[in-house]
C-alpha cells in the first residue's frame, strides 16, 4: 500500500543534551531514526554512537534505528567541503548529483520514511545534508511534509 501523506523529520544531535534529543523524538512521535551520517561510530557525543544510540532509542523512546550510508556524502565530497576546497553551493550541487546517481528515491522503501527522522550531527538543517536528502525525497515522492526538529 502506497503511503500518500507522510511526515519526515530531521534532527541534529550537536548542542543537544541526551534529554533534549530523546524528548524531542518522543514528542514528535518518531517511529524510526534513520542515521544518514557517513561515520556513526566516532562522534564526540556519547549517546550518538551507533550502538549506544540504537540501545537508547529502543529503551527510552521505542524508536527503531536504521543506518543508511547511501544517504551520506562520499568521504571525498565531505573532505572537500570541510577543507574549504568547496563552498556550500558546490557541496550542495555535488551531493544532490550523488543522490540522483544513487537513485535513492527509486530504490528506498518509502514506507520506512513515514514518521521517520533523518539524523546527522549538525545542529541546524540549513547547511546539512539531511535537509538536502529530505528535500530531494520530497521532490520525488508526493505528499512528504518535512519538519526540522
Amino acid at each position: 500500500m502506497e503511503v500518500v501523506g507522510m511526515k519526515l523529520f530531521t534532527i541534529g544531535f550537536t548542542k543537544k543534551t541526551a534529554e533534549q534529543f530523546f524528548s524531542t523524538l518522543s514528542s514528535a512521535k518518531v517511529k524510526t531514526l534513520i542515521d544518514v551520517r557517513l561515520n556513526n561510530v566516532s562522534q564526540l557525543a556519547g549517546f550518538s554512537k551507533r550502538k549506544d544510540l540504537q540501545y537508547f532509542l529502543h529503551v527510552i523512546c521505542g524508536v527503531e534505528y536504521l543506518h543508511l550510508p547511501e544517504l551520506a556524502p562520499t568521504p571525498e565530497i565531505l573532505d572537500e567541503y570541510r577543507n574549504r576546497s568547496h563552498d556550500w553551493h558546490d557541496y550542495e550541487a555535488q551531493f544532490l548529483s550523488l543522490m540522483r546517481k544513487r537513485k535513492v528515491a527509486q530504490t528506498l522503501d518509502r514506507k520506512v520514511f513515514d514518521h521517520a527522522c533523518l539524523l546527522c550531527s549538525e545542529d541546524k538543517p540549513n547547511q546539512c545534508h539531511r535537509r538536502l536528502v529530505a528535500e530531494h525525497l520530497q521532490k520525488k515522492w508526493a505528499g512528504v511534509e518535512i519538519t526540522h526538529l
